[in-house]
């Protein structure tokens, strides 16, 4: 399949992604392990764009990270999107996260919400409401932090740019 459309996202510490890759590890045990893009870290988008304007997301890309200082997000809960295709968990908004959202979604989509998550399952709705319980069994609320973005196009993945957070708190 050809590239379709580029992705900027927050990546998340170390401490996060063990701690998700153990509730991933989880859902796995039980059998689950749905058609997510695997070999990513975990991650939470901020914005779309698409193919024609690559340059423009690098750049924005390095720019937002180099005036960004890395900052803490609380994962407190987990959730299912619209369809039951979708089994994320998600951090509490805060000015941080927004501002960060608001720097890098340059092109909003009227009418479509922005909802902060990390990706945990994508399967069909009744495989992703057996896996519930499974991920309930194990998830625990946690503080992690963003300390880099991405811009990836997709499919298949491909990294454009990958870059740490730099600026000042």
């Amino acid at each position: 399949m050809a590239e379709q459309f580029l992705t900027l996202m927050a990546d998340l510490d170390e401490h996060s992604q063990q701690r998700i890759s153990s509730w991933y590890a989880a859902l796995r045990g039980a059998g689950f392990t749905g058609t997510q893009t695997a070999g990513l870290p975990y991650h939470i988008s901020l914005a779309t764009f698409p193919l024609e304007r690559e340059q423009e997301a690098a750049e924005l890309t390095r720019r937002v990270a180099a005036e960004t200082a890395p900052f803490p997000v609380h994962f407190s809960h987990i959730g299912l999107f619209a369809g039951g295709k979708v089994l994320f968990c998600a951090p509490e908004r805060n000015p941080r996260l927004d501002a960060l959202h608001g720097a890098c979604d340059i092109m909003p989509r009227p009418g479509v919400p922005w909802t902060p998550h990390t990706t945990l399952l994508i399967d069909e709705p009744d495989a992703v409401c057996a896996a519930l319980p499974v991920l309930v069994a194990s998830f625990t609320p946690f503080v992690g932090q963003i300390t880099r973005l991405h811009l990836c196009a997709f499919w298949p993945a491909r990294e454009i740019v990958s870059a740490a957070l730099s600026g000042r708190a």
